[in-house]
């Protein structure tokens, strides 16, 4: 199943928005929300970034949200076994599920861990770019059924990305 990236103007965040505030939009599934704060958790732990929640999507840096078909943002979803999800490189910061997907937290045959497509994003929302390595969770395509964590490549070009 592939993920997608698209990039603007602007690579990385500038050096004094190191604290990154997320928000969900309305109707996003629970187990959704603790996937996704845990993956930001993993990112915090591997890099100059702190994350942290907004009460309202309205206030955040960082928009997360599930979406079908054409779902305002001209990249629509084409159903289940498409591109999975979508995030936008800085500082646009939206980030968006397929919600025809079959989402599931952790291994669970046939279904899309969330977590995992949550590390995947995350990382386009803070300017990587799709990796080759084998094992690195920015590859361009995850398999159903699997969970990923942080490969050493994924944290080592996220701080080439910020001379860290």
């Amino acid at each position: 199943m592939l993920l997608q990236h698209i990039q603007n103007l602007e690579p990385k965040w500038p050096a004094n928005k190191y604290h990154l505030i997320y928000g969900f939009a309305q109707g996003t599934p629970a187990n959704a929300v603790g996937a996704v704060t845990r993956a930001f958790e993993t990112w915090a732990g591997n890099t100059r970034f702190s994350f942290s929640r907004a009460k309202s999507v309205d206030s955040a840096d960082l928009k997360i949200s599930f979406g079908s078909g054409e779902h305002g943002d001209g990249r629509p979803f084409h159903g289940p076994g498409g591109v999975l999800a979508h995030a936008y490189a800085p500082a646009n910061g939206r980030f968006h599920y397929d919600a025809d997907e079959t989402w599931v937290v952790g291994a669970v045959p046939g279904g899309m861990d969330l977590e995992t497509v949550a590390l995947h994003e995350i990382g386009h929302l803070l300017g990587l770019e799709h990796s080759s390595v084998e094992g690195a969770v920015m590859l361009p395509g995850i398999r159903a059924g699997f969970t990923q964590s942080l490969h050493a490549d994924d944290i080592q070009g996220i701080k080439a990305l910020y001379n860290t």
